[in-house]
C-alpha cells in the first residue's frame, strides 16, 4: 500500500511541476516615430498602424519598416534587434520552457521621418527646359539594323 501511495505522490508533484515550469518569452517591438501618427508598414508593405505601434516578433535579426506621413518624407527604417543573453544557445531553452514566470523582451525605435522638401514650381520649369535642351542636343536614335524576330503568340493563326 505504501508503494502505491508512494507513487501516486510522486506523480502529482511530477505533474505539478510540469504545470509550474512552463516558461514563457515574450518578443514585442514598439515603434513610435516622431511625429506621432505616420503610417507604419512592415516587411511585406501591409500597414501595422498609426505610430506608436506594437509588432510581436518571433525571430531575432534585422526589421525593415516603411513609414509614411502626409507633409513628412517616407522614411524606409531598417533596425537590427539583437538576442539577449538569455536566448544564446542552450539558454534559450531554460528561459523558453523551465523559469516559472514570463520574460518581456521589449524592444523600442523612434524613427524620425524630415519634413518634405518643397520644390518651387519655377525650379521644376527650369529643370524641363535644360533636360529638353539636352534632348534636343542628343540627336535622333539610331534605327535597329536587326530586329529581334518574334514568334507567333496565343491567340495567332499559322498558316501554312
Amino acid at each position: 500500500m505504501l508503494s502505491r501511495f508512494g507513487s501516486w505522490t510522486s506523480f502529482t508533484i511530477a505533474l505539478a511541476m510540469l504545470c509550474v515550469t512552463t516558461g514563457c518569452v515574450e518578443r514585442r517591438m514598439i515603434i513610435d516615430p516622431r511625429p506621432v501618427g505616420a503610417i507604419v508598414y512592415d516587411e511585406k508593405d501591409q500597414p501595422i498602424g498609426a505610430g506608436p505601434v506594437d509588432k510581436v516578433f518571433t525571430y531575432y535579426g534585422e526589421y525593415r519598416f516603411r513609414i509614411a506621413k502626409d507633409g513628412y518624407e517616407t522614411l524606409v527604417y531598417t533596425q537590427r534587434v539583437r538576442a539577449p543573453w538569455y536566448e544564446l544557445p542552450g539558454l534559450d531553452f531554460i528561459a523558453e520552457n523551465l523559469i516559472p514566470w514570463t520574460i518581456r523582451d521589449v524592444h523600442r525605435f523612434y524613427p524620425v521621418l524630415q519634413p518634405a522638401q518643397v520644390v518651387p514650381p519655377e525650379d521644376v520649369l527650369r529643370q524641363g527646359q535644360l533636360l529638353r535642351e539636352f534632348g534636343r542636343t542628343i540627336g535622333v536614335p539610331i534605327p535597329v539594323l536587326n530586329p529581334p524576330v518574334v514568334g507567333p503568340t496565343v491567340g495567332d493563326k499559322v498558316t501554312n
